[in-house]
């Protein structure tokens, strides 16, 4: 992939602070007793370096090395065993928690999602927990993530973004973002496809690696899924 650029990896806790979700990993985490886990798409780690501690192993993989070298500064991030790479790159065997969280999912396209699943298996001990969550294409939150000429401060100083928002083909939406650096003129475009899935489609990936769905919620609260419901919340067991 080509990387992100790392001034733009400096906005992302601002437009991705800790939250609800976070709380929902961190108390299933503890709910579960987990001891050994891996973080999966873990982005700069605020929610990583959140879930390790004198009790609990946590190893955060991301294919993003501008991502991964912020988490590597945060405080608590000695904690973490942090990995440039996918799902291919999961060192050890045996975890008995794993998550994907901010939608991560959905930036897994085409055969690799599968094989991201099988790979999670192999690195899960039995009966080990996984729990992620997607968007509902039914709900069709891409119509309302297009803007234009949209304004901005920045420790690197004035922005100036825009997106333009398509679905090229059924359950794929196509986001093309550009950020104007405006005191320079400098603009870093950025294009990300994302595979929107329902949840039996899910269920069925998840069944075919080797999981049992033990749960599927429709918000942070752990309120059964329903059809219009914004989120599919997933939590798994491998078996």
């Amino acid at each position: 992939m080509t990387d992100y650029d790392p001034r733009l990896v400096d906005l992302y806790d601002r437009d991705n602070p800790d939250g609800p979700d976070h709380d929902f990993y961190r108390t299933l985490a503890s709910e579960v007793r987990a001891r050994n886990m891996v973080d999966l798409g873990c982005g700069t780690g605020i929610l990583t370096v959140t879930l390790a501690s004198a009790e609990r192993t946590v190893v955060g993989v991301d294919p993003s090395a501008s991502m991964i070298g912020f988490a590597r500064n945060r405080l608590g991030a000695a904690r973490v065993d942090w990995v440039v790479g996918d799902s291919r790159n999961i060192t050890g065997t045996g975890y008995d928690f794993a998550v994907m969280t901010g939608n991560v999912v959905q930036a897994i396209p085409g055969a690799d999602w599968p094989r991201t699943l099988r790979d999670l298996r192999r690195a899960m001990g039995h009966g080990g927990t996984l729990a992620f969550e997607s968007r509902n294409p039914a709900a069709r939150a891409w119509d309302n993530w297009a803007f234009e000429d949209k304004r901005r401060d920045s420790q690197h100083g004035p922005l100036l973004e825009r997106r333009i928002v398509s679905a090229p083909a059924p359950g794929v939406v196509e986001l093309q973002t550009s950020t104007t650096f405006t005191a320079t003129g400098e603009c870093v475009h950025e294009t990300q496809l994302l595979a929107f899935r329902d949840r039996n489609s899910i269920a069925d990936d998840l069944v075919e690696a080797g999981f049992a769905v033990e749960a599927t919620y429709g918000d942070w609260v752990r309120t059964p899924y329903a059809d219009d419901a914004p989120i599919i919340v997933f939590v798994c067991r491998a078996v």
